[in-house]
């Protein structure tokens, strides 16, 4: 269970506490898009996200869009920010968490991952030796299959979370 267990567990990325993350030695953030930072069936981010996205790059930290999603979803969700990003990730495997890493020129010692998923996100991080920070889905109206993902996912969480709210 250790792999499905994230180091931080927030309500959403307006709650994360950079200065947590800066006190881990975290330099870089590998981002998820959809139900991370917005909900899966907006084009864009609100400008409260984009304002949270744009400060990260004064707060020292380094940002990259991994999604499994489409080029043309990725792409189109980037027009405005213009981040480093990554479609069609196929998270939890490595190559997209490496790529990542590359564009930010950060390691796995000084980068963190920021999703909804514990069985993409969470895992693929856990399995890279990053930070894992979880966040409450945005939207509960998702995808067939991810609705059915969660399902799994709630159980999950009851264990990995049972004494633990992610602040270690």
């Amino acid at each position: 269970m250790k792999l499905l267990t994230p180091d931080l567990y927030v309500e959403s990325v307006l709650h994360l506490d950079l200065q947590k993350l800066k006190t881990k030695q975290i330099k870089g953030l590998i981002i998820d898009i959809d139900n991370t930072l917005v909900a899966w069936d907006i084009k864009y981010a609100s400008d409260k996200t984009q304002n949270w996205l744009l400060n990260l790059k004064k707060e020292g930290f380094e940002v990259c869009l991994v999604s499994n999603n489409t080029e043309n979803r990725v792409v189109t969700f980037n027009e405005e920010l213009k981040l480093p990003a990554i479609h069609r990730a196929t998270k939890p495997r490595r190559g997209s968490f490496k790529r990542a890493m590359e564009l930010m020129k950060t390691n796995v010692k000084n980068t963190a991952v920021i999703g909804d998923q514990i069985f993409t996100d969470v895992l693929g991080g856990n399995r890279m030796g990053l930070v894992t920070v979880l966040v409450v889905p945005i939207e509960s109206k998702e995808f067939w299959w991810t609705t059915f993902v969660r399902k799994i996912e709630r159980h999950v969480l009851r264990v990995v979370l049972k004494d633990h709210r992610g602040d270690r």
